[in-house]
C-alpha cells in the first residue's frame, strides 16, 4: 500500500508532531564520552551538550526518543538536527561533519518511523528535518554602538542551509521543517537555500515553516507580527506556516488566530508545557497542556499540533487524545 503523502493526511486528519527532544536526552544523564564516542574521542573541544552529535555516538538513544513519541501516538518526528549547521557547529569547531550530522538524523528518526508505520498502516509516520535559527542574526547588530555590525551574512546562511538540507534528505525525511524563527532574513535565507536544493535534485519536498514570537508585543525577535511574518514568506508555496517555542499554548492562541486568518497554507503549533518557573523548568502537567490546546481545536485553526519545550511522551499522548476528537483546518497547500 502506498503511504499517502503528509499534505494528504493533514488535509484528512489533524497530525500530531512530537515533543522536547532536549527534554528526553537529558534523561539518560549523558556525559562527555557520550557525545564524543569513539568517533571524536580526541577532539580538542568539549562536545557535552551538542545535542546533534548524538544521532552518531549515541543513535539508539536518539531513536528511543523517536520511539517513544510515535508509541503514544505521535504522526511526526523531528530530527535531532536543531544545530545542525556549519554556523551552530562552529562554536565545537565540527563544520567538517555537517553531512553526517543531518544524514545520521533523519536516519534515526526514518527508521523509527519506518518501524512504527509498518505496525499501523493506517496511520503512516512521518519525518520532519528540522533546520534551527542558528545561533547569529542577519537583521540586527549584535553590538548597540554598531547598528551596521552583522555576525552572519545571507549568504553564509545560505550556504549553510543548503548543506543541511541535502543531509537531511537524502537521510530519508518526508518534509523540511524550518523551526523558532525569530529573524525573518534567517529564514528566507533557509527558503531560498530549499528552493535551490529542489531544483537541482528535481524533488517537491513539502516545507513547513515555524516562527516563534519572543514576549508579550507579538512580535518576533526581528520585530514582525504573525501577518507580517507570513506575508514576507508566503510566496515560497509553503505546506504550512505556523508557530512554536517562547510561549505556553494559552500565550500563543492569538497569534495562531492571527496566522490562521491570514494563511492559505496549513496551520501547525507546538507550544511550550506552559512558562518556565523561576528555575527555567516547565511545570504544565500533561493534562494542564491538554486543557490549554483544546481552544486551537475547538476553534479549527490547526492542522499540526505538538510539543516545544518541556513537554515529554505524557504530554503527547494527552495532545494526541484530544487532536482525535477535532477535525482539521481546511487549506489548499501543496
Amino acid at each position: 500500500m502506498t503511504k499517502k503523502s503528509i499534505v494528504e493526511s493533514a488535509k484528512e486528519r489533524i497530525l500530531v508532531l512530537d515533543g522536547a527532544m532536549g527534554t528526553m536526552l537529558q534523561r539518560h544523564k549523558l556525559e562527555e564520552e557520550d557525545f564524543k564516542g569513539e568517533i571524536f574521542i580526541k577532539h580538542h573541544k568539549l562536545l557535552k551538550g551538542n545535542n546533534d552529535l548524538l544521532a552518531i555516538t549515541r543513535p539508539k538513544i536518539v531513536e528511543g526518543v523517536h520511539d517513544a513519541y510515535f508509541e503514544v501516538g505521535c504522526d511526526i518526528a523531528t530530527t535531532n538536527s536543531f544545530s545542525g549547521t556549519t554556523i551552530a557547529q562552529a562554536d565545537y569547531e565540527l563544520e567538517d561533519y555537517i553531512d553526517e550530522i543531518n544524514f545520521a538524523a533523519a536516519q534515526c528518526a526514518r527508521k523509527s518511523a519506518d518501524r512504527f508505520t509498518e505496525k499501523t498502516p493506517d496511520q503512516p509516520r512521518y519525518v520532519a528535518g528540522a533546520l534551527g535559527p542558528t545561533n547569529r542574526t542577519a537583521s540586527m547588530s549584535p553590538d548597540v554602538n554598531d547598528p551596521g555590525m552583522r555576525l552572519v551574512t545571507f549568504e553564509n546562511l545560505r550556504k549553510a542551509y543548503k548543506q543541511q538540507a541535502i543531509g537531511l534528505i537524502k537521510g530519508g525525511v518526508d518534509v523540511l521543517l524550518v523551526e523558532t524563527v525569530f529573524d525573518t532574513l534567517n529564514c528566507k535565507a533557509a527558503l531560498f537555500a530549499i528552493n535551490e536544493v529542489k531544483i537541482e535534485t528535481k524533488t517537491d519536498i513539502p516545507v513547513m515553516v515555524s516562527g516563534t514570537i519572543t514576549d508579550a508585543s507579538g512580535r518576533t525577535l526581528s520585530g514582525q507580527t504573525p501577518t507580517a511574518f507570513w506575508t514576507s514568506i508566503k510566496h515560497a508555496n509553503l505546506f504550512s506556516v505556523g508557530l512554536n517555542c517562547s510561549l505556553g499554548a494559552d500565550e500563543m492562541i492569538p497569534h495562531i488566530q492571527e496566522l490562521s486568518g491570514v494563511s492559505t497554507c496549513g496551520i501547525s503549533a507546538h507550544p511550550n508545557a506552559g512558562l518556565p518557573n523561576e528555575f527555567g523548568l516547565y511545570d504544565q502537567t500533561p493534562e494542564e497542556m491538554q486543557n490549554a490546546i483544546k481552544p486551537f481545536l475547538e476553534k479549527g485553526y490547526i492542522n499540526i499540533i505538538g510539543g516545544c519545550c518541556g513537554t515529554t511522551p505524557e504530554h503527547l499522548e494527552e495532545i494526541v487524545n484530544i487532536a482525535a476528537k477535532y477535525k482539521p483546518r481546511q487549506f489548499n497547500g501543496n
